[in-house]
């Protein structure tokens, strides 16, 4: 009989220990995450063209690998910039689809031509990761005194260069890195995109990114505008602490930062949109790719991930269902202090109410219709899925596959958080 009374105890005191649990979560969530007004978060958008003679130059540089499906649109947005002084290098990776022949058929027929330069490469060099080396190769052909990494995904509007460039000058900046405006097409990018983006503002806030006194630095990689003088100062790419990155914007806006340098990390989603993945197997291997490399805990904080994840994301829905299923079982049904059906659904109530007001304030700021809150759940079932597969391949030693290429990464458990 005591047995039984403890069992039903417990059962209680655990359920109001996941409901604190949950609810401090979100609120530490919302605290970490949100937006510090007094900040310059954005880059405001400078649509005037004034005379180019006092322009830095800036070299554009776009890696790009198997981009058949983005690399027209990307390379022409850059074309059409309404800067006056700058040049565009794109690096064909050894691409094994039609990206060579998009790139040709631009180079002979776009107007602004005489500003594209491509650069092929054929083999990638033992001790290098693809990235890194393509934009390393890119910047040895560059003549600007400013360097923009962006990825061949990216569409800029006009006037996106001169606004960046203005902001960087103006404040004296080092590196400028934007959030970029995620284009969300179909139902899986719908579901996902707002999960990914809780992780990473939880272990990357911005406000802890921007200030100097904070270690927390990232940077992304749809751009970066970074002075030429500091990148060949720090060795850029070519430092063997990047070289075989493959989280090559947190890793280089970590050494920027480090070395005392000015960053910031700021809001142009008015400036340029990004079209990352196409349906649920593309989804999965590109977050596959970072998750585990991108987190800052090591194989401690991935653990509390793996752990935490289903009891944050998945639990508060689930709370009435599992209870009606626990009280099922004779050993519980009726019991002195067991947990009722209506305390297991406010319980829920409380934990939802947090949850969905934190997922809808994402959702807001990715432009997801409101009742993809809902889908919170499956988002969070995916990514226990990809984070534990990411773990797996990495700790197994069967490393990273992207883009035709296979990584080979053993992360010691003990790395220490950046």
């Amino acid at each position: 009989m005591k047995n039984r009374l403890w069992l039903h105890s417990w059962s209680r005191l655990l359920l109001w220990f996941h409901v604190v649990g949950v609810i401090g979560f979100y609120v530490f969530l919302w605290l970490r995450t949100s937006p510090d007004d007094k900040a310059e978060r954005h880059t405001k958008p400078t649509k005037s063209a004034p005379d180019s003679d006092g322009e830095p130059f800036v070299s554009i540089i776009v890696p790009a690998r198997n981009e058949e499906r983005n690399i027209r649109r990307c390379v022409t947005s850059l074309l059409e910039q309404d800067y006056g002084n700058y040049e565009v290098i794109v690096v064909d990776d050894d691409s094994t689809d039609g990206t060579e022949h998009v790139l040709d058929e631009i180079a002979q027929i776009h107007p602004q031509q005489n500003r594209l330069y491509i650069l092929r490469l054929r083999e990638l060099p033992e001790g290098w990761t693809g990235k890194p080396h393509a934009l390393h190769a890119g910047v040895q052909e560059a003549r600007g005194d400013w360097l923009l990494f962006t990825d061949a995904d990216t569409c800029h509007e006009p006037y996106a260069l001169r606004s960046t460039v203005t902001q960087a000058t103006a404040n004296q900046l080092d590196l400028l890195s934007l959030v970029t405006r995620q284009e969300l097409p179909g139902f899986w990018n719908k579901v996902l995109m707002p999960m990914a983006y809780l992780g990473i503002s939880m272990q990357y806030p911005i406000n802890k990114v921007n200030d100097p006194s904070s270690s927390i630095a990232i940077a992304n990689g749809q751009f970066i505008l970074l002075r030429r003088s500091v990148y060949e100062r720090l060795g850029g790419y070519a430092r063997p602490d990047l070289r075989e990155t493959l989280i090559d914007d947190r890793d280089l806006a970590h050494v920027v930062k480090q070395s005392g340098y000015r960053m910031r990390f700021v809001d142009g989603r008015a400036l340029v949109h990004v079209r990352m993945y196409q349906g649920l197997k593309e989804t999965w291997r590109g977050w596959r790719k970072n998750v585990y490399l991108g987190t800052r805990g090591g194989i401690t904080f991935m653990l509390l991930q793996l752990i935490g994840l289903p009891l944050v994301s998945i639990a508060p829905f689930l709370l009435p269902a599992l209870i009606w299923l626990l009280r099922l079982f004779p050993a519980y049904r009726g019991r002195r202090g067991s947990v009722t059906i209506i305390e297991a659904c406010q319980a829920a109530a409380m934990e939802l109410s947090l949850l969905l007001a934190y997922r809808r304030w994402i959702d807001r700021e990715l432009g997801v219709p409101w009742y993809y809150a809902f889908t919170h759940p499956l988002a969070g079932a995916v990514f226990e899925g990809i984070l534990a597969q990411s773990t797996w391949r990495i700790l197994s030693g069967r490393g990273v596959d992207w883009r035709g290429r296979q990584y080979y990464h053993q992360i010691a458990p003990a790395r220490k958080p950046l």
